[in-house]
């Protein structure tokens, strides 16, 4: 046995790192922070979290590994959801208001986008809802827009992603068409008010 093979079976293997990493971590880990850790390319360990991620696929295991952007994470199995919930009884998340959710739909779609053009599309003002959203670490400042005061330019974050469970921005539902004009009468059919 050379040295190289004695350093990796003290080691373990690399899926058990991958896991014995995530587990612990609880939270989405970014892949070339888990590749650094794990002193492996990251070439090699996104081989290696396609193959563990099929496996727990087809396995239907009870955790899955979820991506977000550039995140990965170890997290429980949808399809096992009740029965986790039955045991633990978790105390509900406080979700987001009407009003949160509207600010954070207006900065998924048209981002980056400032608090003015927010508040434009949205029609009120929306200070609060913005700080909210950025306590919850769902939206953050991007940048600043080259106008007059250079206003912040919000977008969403990885946590975004990993809350609402999209891998990317591409993942995001369509835009709902705008409801088109009603169509006109025949201007012939309306009676005549006037005799």
């Amino acid at each position: 046995m050379n040295d190289e093979e004695l350093i990796q079976q003290s080691e373990g293997n690399l899926a058990g790192r991958i896991e014995a990493i995530l587990f612990v971590a609880g939270e989405p880990v970014r892949v070339d922070d888990l590749a650094k850790a794990l002193n492996v390319s990251v070439k090699e360990l996104e081989t290696e979290l396609i193959r563990l991620r099929d496996e727990y696929d087809f396995g239907q295991r009870g955790f899955a590994l979820k991506r977000f952007g550039h995140q990965v994470q170890l997290a429980t199995r949808a399809l096992y959801s009740t029965d986790v919930v039955r045991l633990l009884q978790p105390v509900q998340k406080q979700s987001l208001s009407q009003a949160a959710m509207e600010t954070l739909a207006v900065v998924a779609y048209k981002q980056p986008v400032t608090r003015a053009e927010v508040e434009q599309i949205r029609g009120v003002k929306c200070d609060y809802s913005l700080q909210s959203l950025m306590n919850k670490e769902l939206i953050m400042e991007v940048g600043r827009k080259e106008a007059l005061g250079r206003p912040i330019l919000y977008g969403t974050t990885e946590n975004f992603l990993a809350h609402f469970g999209l891998t990317n921005l591409d993942d995001l539902p369509p835009m709902p068409e705008a409801p088109s004009e009603a169509p006109r009468e025949d201007l012939d059919d309306i009676p005549e008010l006037i005799p």
